[in-house]
């Protein structure tokens, strides 16, 4: 039985058409009877059409007894008519192709709806579809080891209750438990074992700490910070199931303590709620539901909480964890978030995901935990705690084959932080001279042969984020239009020191570099002073020189012609030489401190032939006006063109 697949199934499908006539087809569907509900369509296709929503139903069947081929020629009959289809059943569609290895097909779908999907939805996909490639040999080194207590019925959702106790769900059969009719098993109930030295669970028994019930009792979280236990259970009263007003009986989130209290949390005849989480820290109650107004089938919410008292409506956790498919299962540990979903570009059937916690609701690119953890079934319910010896232990459910029931509880031992490697960067691009963000500037990153992996744009506050699959060596290119450019290659140790910091660049402004004088755009420098009658570049021209090397480093597409004046003071052969002097002395300095040589297209001094002012030869002037012919101009020749 698969808690996970089957109910969320029953209870996102369920009523969707309750008032609907219905064939004998629909209703063997809708009572779970998958492989008759087929047999039935196909007999009426023979003397009538099927409705869209009757080839959806065939669809879905053939999804959940494994037939992924027929699967997906029958969602794709219902897009072909409909490419309103919901994203619940696109991506469906979507992932019986993968599971047929009909990739190509499946991206040309994916394609036609690229542009009304959230972009955090191709975004995840590409990153995790390259993630999972540059991976394809495997994933990373966990010790898998199948539980000792696992039962033929389905056992899954374990929780840490105490350092030597877990909790767990089981649908093994109980004398005081009817079978439950979609599973063939019993009710669910709460199971509790006993952790030996190497992790393996035993003496399992049903858990008392919580009140009876005929009906499912599942997926528990044991807060230690309040001593309780939140969990899943049918609404009831008085020992009955309560059912909507369609017929619907839905699950609810209890709360109970260790005196025998118990109160309901999250309950709504109408709604079904899964897979509790508290954070302690935050004090928020992380859950799953299949709200209308979610993304596909089951999101992951949370609601804050005063010790554990709901104080909030539910908050989504928005596209970049939830998708068009079901999210289950959240756990949070090392600030990271653990979930578990059956979107499109995973191995196959439910994967476990994690995902960095960036603060105000903002999370990293969830990143598929990859083959050893995850595996072409259903993988769900992974819960992590320190290992003790540097390393880390946990536990987790899957039906892969190989198990002794259903569903399996695996436990796992692993040396280094759980998930493929990935290379996640964040930074600032301001302006030198406002020291105010730059917006859309682009942040490329390129591999070492100048090839580009990825490109993002710097928001309205000039900041920046991306996260790659991990690579031993990269280029950063950050650049924008009018702008300077920034250009670095990174080796590991870089790479690794880089991504404990953020990377703030200064970019500056071409137009506040330069200016208009004598009808001539020039770079923006203070005065360049000689010593009269010499050509050495003095330690204060130096530092003006240097402002000017700095511009076409930045700058390196500007093109130069420097131009040097004397005043009429000497003879005129003396001051076009001495100008010419200083002219190539400036091009000089600034080529051996690192400035392109290709962009100083020429050097020319013009000794006193052109006076700012009157004090031409035999004009008597103040040493301060003849000054003014002292100069040098460094002119951006292609300044319009730039």
């Amino acid at each position: 039985m698969k808690f996970r697949t089957t109910f969320l199934f029953l209870f996102v499908v369920f009523g969707i058409f309750a008032q609907d006539k219905k064939s004998k087809g629909d209703l063997l569907f809708y009572g779970y009877a998958y492989k008759d509900a087929i047999k039935e369509y196909k007999k009426q296709q023979i003397n009538t059409p099927l409705t869209n929503q009757q080839t959806l139903n065939l669809a879905d069947a053939y999804y959940m007894i494994g037939n992924y081929s027929s699967a997906a020629d029958a969602y794709v009959q219902v897009y072909k008519k409909d490419t309103t289809m919901s994203d619940y059943h696109f991506n469906k569609m979507l992932e019986a192709m993968s599971r047929t290895s009909d990739k190509e097909k499946m991206q040309a779908f994916l394609d036609t709806k690229k542009d009304l999907m959230p972009h955090e939805w191709t975004e995840n996909a590409d990153f995790n579809y390259e993630l999972l490639e540059s991976n394809e040999g495997g994933g990373m080194d966990y010790h898998l080891f199948n539980v000792s207590n696992n039962s033929a019925q389905s056992d899954f959702s374990p929780a840490f209750y105490s350092d030597d106790r877990i909790l767990f769900s089981s649908g093994r059969p109980q004398k005081d438990k009817q079978d439950y009719s979609p599973s063939g098993e019993s009710y669910l109930d709460i199971f509790v074992g006993k952790l030996n030295g190497n992790g393996d669970v035993q003496n399992s028994i049903r858990f008392a700490g919580i009140p009876a019930s005929s009906f499912h009792k599942s997926t528990p979280y044991y807060s230690k910070a309040l001593n309780e236990i939140f969990y899943v259970l049918s609404n009831t009263a008085n020992g009955d199931l309560v059912y909507d007003q369609n017929g619907k009986n839905a699950l609810a989130i209890g709360l109970a303590g260790q005196n025998g209290s118990f109160e309901y949390i999250l309950k709504d005849l109408s709604t079904s709620f899964y897979y509790p989480f508290y954070d302690a820290k935050t004090q928020r109650l992380y859950f799953v539901a299949n709200f209308d107004e979610g993304y596909g089938g089951t999101d992951i919410y949370y609601v804050n909480t005063n010790n554990g008292q709901i104080m909030s409506s539910p908050v989504n956790l928005g596209p970049r964890i939830n998708s068009p498919g079901n999210e289950i299962a959240p756990y949070i540990f090392n600030n990271s978030l653990y979930f578990s979903s059956d979107v499109f570009y995973g191995l196959g059937g439910m994967d476990i995901y994690k995902s960095n916690i960036m603060g105000d609701d903002n999370f990293s690119i969830p990143i598929n935990l990859g083959r050893g953890i995850n595996s072409t079934a259903d993988d769900f319910g992974f819960i992590i705690k320190d290992g003790g010896n540097g390393g880390f232990e946990g536990y987790f459910s899957s039906n892969r084959q190989g198990g002794k029931g259903k569903d399996d509880i695996y436990g796992f031992r692993i040396s280094d932080d759980p998930g493929l490697k990935t290379l996640a960067l964040t930074g600032t691009v301001t302006d030198p001279t406002t020291g105010e963000g730059i917006d859309k500037v682009a942040v490329s990153v390129l591999d070492t042969e100048g090839n580009p992996i990825k490109e993002v744009y710097s928001n309205e506050d000039g900041q920046y984020r991306f996260e790659i699959p991990w690579r031993d060596h990269i280029v950063l290119e950050i650049h924008k239009e009018r702008y300077g450019t920034f250009k670095k290659k990174y080796d590991e140790k870089e790479i690794t020191a880089l991504e404990k910091n953020q990377l703030n660049i200064e970019l500056p402004f071409l137009d506040a570099m330069v200016a208009q004088k004598e009808d001539k755009t020039v770079l923006k420098l203070k005065k360049i002073r000689f010593d009269r009658g010499k050509s050495t570049i003095t330690p204060e021209a130096a530092m003006v020189l240097d402002m000017a090397v700095y511009a076409l480093k930045e700058f390196p597409q500007i093109r130069l012609a420097i131009e040097t004046y004397t005043d009429s003071r000497g003879a005129s052969s003396t001051n076009l030489k001495i100008s010419q002097n200083r002219a190539d002395a400036i091009k000089n300095y600034l080529i051996e401190k690192g400035a392109p040589a290709k962009s100083i297209l020429s050097s020319k001094g013009y000794g006193e032939e052109k006076i700012l002012n009157n004090c031409t030869n035999g004009v008597y002037c103040l040493d301060m006006l003849h000054e003014q012919n002292n100069r040098s101009l460094l002119v951006v020749t292609n300044y319009d063109s730039l």
